[in-house]
C-alpha cells in the first residue's frame, strides 16, 4: 500500500481505477457493502444500457465507440453522491475522465502485478483487448502505458497480488479511515 495523499475532500465518492484483473469490481462490491454505498461498475453500465456486451461493442464500434460510451457514463455516475465506483481498465487513457475522477472523488488504485493479470483473466473471451496471442506481452504493453495514468490521479495505492477479496476491502477501509476520518460516519 502506497498512500499519495488525499487531494480531494470528496470522501463521499469512491473510484477504483486498475488494470484488468486487478479487483475492481470484487472488492468494490465488498467495499460498498462495508461502507453501506451503491456499487456501481462502468463496463456492467455500458452493457446494461446498450443491451450488448462489451466484446459486441469493441467488435461493432472499435475501442473509439467504446472509449465514447465509457466517457459519457464515467461523466454521470461520478457525480452520484455514496458511490463506489469501478472503472474499466482503460478509462484513464481519457484526459477527460482522469479530470473528471480527481476532481469529483477519491482515487483508488488497485495495482496487480502482470503475472497475477495473466492468471486472474485467463482466457476471457469477454477482454477484447486480450485477444492477442501473447496475452502475457500485450498485457505488459497494457500496464507500461497505463501505469503511470493510475499513479498520476491515484489518493491511495492497494496492491492487490495477495489477499482475499474481503481483508483487501476491509484494509482499504481502514486506510481511508486514517486518512480522512469525515469518512467514519459518513454514509
Amino acid at each position: 500500500m502506497i498512500n499519495n495523499g488525499p487531494r480531494s475532500t470528496t470522501v463521499n465518492r469512491l473510484f477504483l481505477i486498475g488494470p484488468m484483473g486487478g479487483g475492481k469490481t470484487a472488492i468494490g462490491r465488498e467495499l460498498a457493502r462495508l461502507l453501506e454505498r451503491e456499487f456501481m461498475d462502468t463496463d456492467h453500465e455500458i452493457e446494461r444500457r446498450t443491451g450488448a456486451d462489451i466484446p459486441l461493442i469493441f467488435e461493432k464500434e472499435g475501442e473509439a465507440g467504446f472509449r465514447s460510451r465509457e466517457r459519457q457514463v464515467i461523466e454521470e455516475l461520478s457525480q452520484r453522491q455514496n458511490i463506489v465506483l469501478a472503472t474499466g481498465g482503460g478509462a484513464v487513457l481519457d484526459p477527460a475522465n482522469r479530470a473528471c475522477l480527481q476532481s469529483r472523488g477519491f482515487v483508488i488504485y488497485l495495482k496487480a502485478s502482470v503475472n497475477v493479470q495473466y492468471d486472474r483473466t485467463g482466457h476471457n473471451p469477454r477482454r477484447p483487448l486480450l485477444t492477442a496471442v501473447d496475452r502475457e506481452e500485450r498485457l505488459q504493453e497494457l500496464f507500461v502505458v497505463r501505469e503511470p495514468l493510475y499513479e498520476s490521479i491515484a489518493q491511495l495505492t492497494i496492491v492487490t497480488d495477495r489477499g482475499r477479496v474481503k481483508k483487501l476491502a476491509q484494509h482499504i477501509q481502514q486506510e481511508l479511515g486514517k486518512n480522512m476520518p469525515l469518512l467514519r460516519g459518513t454514509n
